[in-house]
């Protein structure tokens, strides 16, 4: 039976999903990432696969809502008082990475025998990482809100900035592009326009965004307010498209005006469904775009510049970021996650295309090489998390602990070591601080810790971090195991000393006891208790009725405790209510 009766062609529409559907899931699988997974089904799916679409720069058009929709999200995560901190990692590091590269990168192309125009413009479209594909893969692995994650969104922010200068650079190069016509040089009047469509929408976003948001809430139409989100977020960017600038940019300004707003978690639950959809439908359209016939007929000039291009961006990309006092690990994944060309390279292509920079064949050339790269970023990223699970953290540049002399020692500098020194250092003591972690080690000195890099699980670096001298030792390691072996080392050496350590759970605050802990602390237990308190509190419950609750409920932990100690974790486990758990081990 055919739906052509019925006026609606649904196969291409059950195709996309489908591509989709087979495609994120199976290359997440393999650890290659979803985006893998989305070009390659679109390449599957394109004009050079089945051929089920055979215009894919239609649909990428439409599919580019994806990225407005995405940085809209990122934009509501950005209060301006944050990127007010954030202004001289946007205006230095990202400036800086941006110049340094389109300079390398336009030698590669005046080197290679191309003229310099189109050297130039060929090189800063390479510049513009893909805001898309990184920003991700951050999110896929949790990297977006860490530090180098923060700094690589400050990057990706001023590259975004860019593109407005670099289209003003496609119209004053254009007449000194051979066979260019004529075209009178930089167009004022349009980036006045672009100035003016920019204050404008501030303007609006600050005056009139809230009120209209807190009058579509008294109506208590839930669909009402998606519809006005959506208003938004495609208005904004369409403002932003008058004045001849980004589309997604639009949407992140609006996003970043309604990031104070009391609307704005309601705003990000509106649009993520929709934000998903059209950004794997972007990916989707990015691979079907790669024309295998061009790649075919000048594979090596194709690959010659994707190496070339990536090999130098990346490095530079490191070199900057160590200029900046980045440490070789973060440092090194910056480059590895941000040596591809972007989206907004296609924009500026197009442009130099359009204004005799460029030919048509040129323009496809790179096209492909920008498209292959957003490929192989993927594949990078997957290797280089390989490598980084199988080896050990690097001391390099990092002070190693050597005699150290403070009355109390701290291992392990995470969120209880963080909390627990906070009372030696209100009394003014000496301490002394290693961890093993080297990210936790670079945001402690960023509030002027020092924090020393050192193992605690080796003999001779609690003898150095001054385990011997020190009158108390606190163990805060995150690891289990890590916590039992250094408080079996520091009872077997300095038996003397008192150690008082992090337990993770029951089952580690027994191996801790066991080892010699002097005291051993759940992470959980007293918070959960402070909790049952207030949740007495506000039922009703006298301040003397909670206290002897209280006293109760520490009183049969302890009896529990000891009576495991005894006999085993199942008296425990049955002393507990009076009868058998329905999982086992799963008391805090």
């Amino acid at each position: 039976m055919s739906a052509e009766p019925h006026g609606i062609d649904l196969l291409p529409v059950i195709t996309l999903l489908g591509a989709a559907v087979i495609g994120a899931p199976l290359f997440k699988r393999l650890g290659l990432g979803s985006v893998l997974g989305y070009l390659a089904g679109g390449i599957a799916i394109g004009p050079f696969g089945l051929r089920m679409f055979t215009d894919p720069a239609a649909m990428l058009h439409v599919a580019e809502l994806g990225v407005v929709l995405f940085l809209f999200i990122i934009g509501l995560e950005m209060q301006p008082s944050r990127l007010w901190r954030m202004r001289n990692q946007i205006f230095g590091l990202g400036l800086v990475q941006v110049l340094v590269c389109s300079v390398l990168l336009a030698c590669i192309g005046i080197a290679s025998g191309y003229p310099a125009a189109g050297s130039i413009v060929a090189g800063a479209g390479f510049v513009l990482t893909s805001t898309a594909i990184v920003m991700q893969m951050l999110e896929e692995r949790g990297e977006l809100t860490s530090e180098g994650g923060q700094r690589i969104v400050a990057i990706l922010l001023l590259e975004d900035l860019m593109i407005v200068p670099l289209l003003a650079l496609v119209a004053f190069l254009a007449p000194i592009a051979p066979g260019a016509a004529a075209q009178g040089g930089v167009s004022w009047k349009a980036i006045g326009i672009g100035a003016g469509a920019i204050v404008g929408l501030v303007v609006a976003g600050r005056y009139l965004l809230n009120p209209l948001f807190g009058l579509l809430a008294n109506a208590r139409a839930r669909e009402v307010m998606t519809a006005a989100a959506l208003l938004v977020v495609l208005g904004a960017a369409y403002v932003m498209e008058l004045g001849g600038l980004s589309m997604a940019m639009g949407a992140f300004i609006a996003g970043v005006l309604l990031s104070e707003s009391s609307f704005r978690h309601q705003l990000e639950v509106d649009i993520e469904p929709f934000r998903g959809v059209l950004l794997g439908l972007f990916f989707l359209a990015v691979g079907m775009s790669l024309n295998l016939s061009v790649v075919a007929s000048s594979w090596r000039l194709i690959l010659f510049f994707v190496a070339a291009y990536m090999l130098v961006k990346g490095l530079v990309i490191y070199g900057v970021a160590r200029l900046f006092r980045s440490q070789h690990r973060e440092a090194l994944g910056r480059a590895v996650y941000m040596a591809q060309g972007g989206e907004f390279a296609f924009v500026l292509y197009a442009a130099a295309g359009n204004a005799g920079i460029i030919t048509a064949e040129e323009n496809a050339q790179l096209t492909a090489i920008i498209i292959l790269s957003m490929a192989l970023t993927p594949v990078a990223v997957a290797l280089w998390n390989l490598l980084q699970r199988g080896a050990t953290p690097s001391a390099e540049g990092y002070a190693q602990p050597a005699d150290l002399k403070g009355v109390a020692l701290v291992i392990g500098f995470g969120r209880v070591g963080q909390i627990a020194s906070q009372f030696l250092f209100a009394r003014g003591y000496d301490i002394s601080i290693i961890d093993n972690d080297v990210e936790m080690i670079d945001a402690a000195r960023e509030f002027d810790f020092d924090v020393y890099y050192g193992d605690g699980t080796r003999l001779d670096i609690l003898h150095a971090a001054g385990a011997g001298r020190a009158r108390v030792v606190l163990v805060c390691v995150d690891k289990p195991a890590d916590g039992t072996r250094i408080t079996h080392l520091l009872k077997a050496e300095f038996p003397e000393v008192p150690v008082l350590a992090r337990a993770n759970d029951r089952r580690h605050s027994l191996e801790l006891i066991h080892a010699g802990a002097d005291l051993q602390v759940r992470e959980t237990f007293e918070s959960a208790l402070v909790l049952g308190a207030a949740a007495l509190e506000k039922l009703g419950a006298t301040a003397a009725e909670i206290a002897e609750i209280d006293a109760q409920v520490r009183d049969r932990d302890r009896r529990r405790l000891a009576l495991e100690l005894a006999e085993g974790p199942q008296a425990g486990r049955a002393f507990f209510s009076g009868k058998p758990q329905q999982q086992p081990g799963s008391a805090d």
